[in-house]
């Protein structure tokens, strides 16, 4: 996809001379870095998991063609998002809220939610799980995008306007942590804040924001006993390497194995059943084993650039007017920023061991599914800015010449 803009330019002797100049209207960079980091973790997924699935599932390569397949949808799938106008979203964000809502309760209604390893986080549909929790990051995004838009004033200058989207927020995170999902809820709470933030909300009801936060945080991880124990483990984990704080100790043992350049791709030791969840929470930590320091960052680095990309797009958004457009672009930027940065944490023992995916690497059809549509949306926004950027710079029609003897009214 292209289209022709026209330029008129200086040139020597001053005169006008109109260039004409190709632009792409879809940024093929952004599409390409996301079928890489996709593909890149199809293969990560066949490294870590051959020897647990061959162990329970009877084949070496189950995960692998689950998430294959998958892979293939999420392509289809973000391709038929691209064709949805950016309005669209907008026009439905409530609706979409309401029914991830919705999704978050039938996960307590038993023969539909599905409970794997004391978490009920996903609603069996047969021939695979629905997790819902992906699927509510995004419907929070759009909403909270399209309430900026239509309450942005009130949001900045009253406390009911900041106040109304926090409670349906909060709202979604009391059902979260029932599941209980704690990861997702924070990475929906911390995307939400800076959303709000970057509205214009008051510093001080932010700041008493961010207090009230903290306190709560406090109390769920005092009065729980599982995520005391995460918290403790997290730690000291060489203090029980063997009990509480044995999956990151295996962790930092991948990690620190991989040195600079790593063992080399399917050699990995620790995920010959020392590491818990290797295919999936744990996949980054495969990687540095396998891959080293090197491979490590340059993951790193493709979602630095997937972020900043996201926030360029967010800003050119912004500037043309497209104010809903520029929300989203936010959201999913921080969203894909949080989300790795706590899993990377996580691996490596910055935070403490929380149940969420590493976006793109790590298996989950949910997960691919619901960040192919985040990406098909992003290329959405980028290929209407640029669309009407090239209208902007077309030629504006000259002036009629008047007919002799007689005049004509100017043609703006």
């Amino acid at each position: 996809m292209s289209s022709l803009i026209s330029r008129t330019i200086k040139g020597r002797g001053r005169t006008p001379v109109t260039v004409v100049v190709e632009q792409s209207r879809l940024d093929w960079i952004l599409l390409a870095v996301f079928v890489g980091v996709s593909l890149f973790g199809l293969v990560l997924i066949a490294s870590s998991s051959i020897p647990f699935a061959e162990r329970n599932y009877g084949s070496a390569f189950y995960f692998v063609i689950r998430q294959s397949i998958f892979l293939l949808l999420s392509l289809l799938l973000g391709a038929a998002v691209f064709c949805v106008p950016i309005r669209q979203w907008e026009k439905y964000g409530p609706l979409m809220l309401i029914g991830s809502l919705f999704l978050l309760s039938l996960v307590w209604i038993p023969g539909i939610g599905k409970e794997v390893n004391g978490s009920r986080r996903w609603i069996d549909l047969g021939l695979f799980n629905v997790q819902v929790s992906e699927a509510v990051k995004l419907c929070i995004i759009v909403y909270l995008a399209g309430y900026l838009v239509r309450r942005g004033e009130l949001v900045q200058n009253t406390l009911g306007g900041f106040v109304k989207p926090m409670v349906l927020i909060c709202f979604a995170d009391a059902l979260l942590l029932l599941e209980p999902d704690f990861g997702a809820a924070a990475v929906i709470t911390m995307t939400a804040m800076i959303m709000l933030f970057v509205a214009g909300v008051r510093v001080s009801q932010f700041a008493a924001l961010i207090a009230g936060l903290m306190l709560v945080t406090y109390f769920l991880i005092w009065l729980s006993p599982y995520r005391l124990a995460r918290f403790l483990s997290f730690l000291s984990p060489f203090d029980d390497p063997f009990g509480r704080g044995f999956q990151l100790t295996q962790s930092l043992i991948a990690i620190g194995s991989g040195s600079w350049t790593g063992v080399g791709l399917g050699s990995s030791v620790q995920k010959l059943f020392y590491l818990p969840e290797a295919h999936t929470d744990f996949v980054y930590a495969i990687l540095a084993e396998e891959m080293g320091l090197f491979g490590s960052l340059a993951v790193i680095f493709s979602f630095s650039f997937i972020v900043w990309k996201s926030f360029a797009l967010s800003r050119r958004a912004y500037e043309i007017g497209h104010r809903f457009a520029a929300f989203v672009a936010l959201g999913i930027g921080t969203w894909i920023g949080l989300q790795s940065f706590i899993n990377i944490g996580v691996n490596m023992g910055v935070l403490p061991t929380k149940g969420i995916t590493l976006p793109m690497l790590s298996y989950g059809g949910s997960s691919a599914l619901i960040f192919a549509i985040s990406f098909g949306i992003l290329l959405r926004i980028d290929y209407e800015v640029r669309e009407q950027f090239a209208d902007s710079m077309k030629p504006m029609p000259r002036p009629q010449e008047p007919l002799s003897g007689g005049r004509v009214n100017a043609w703006y």
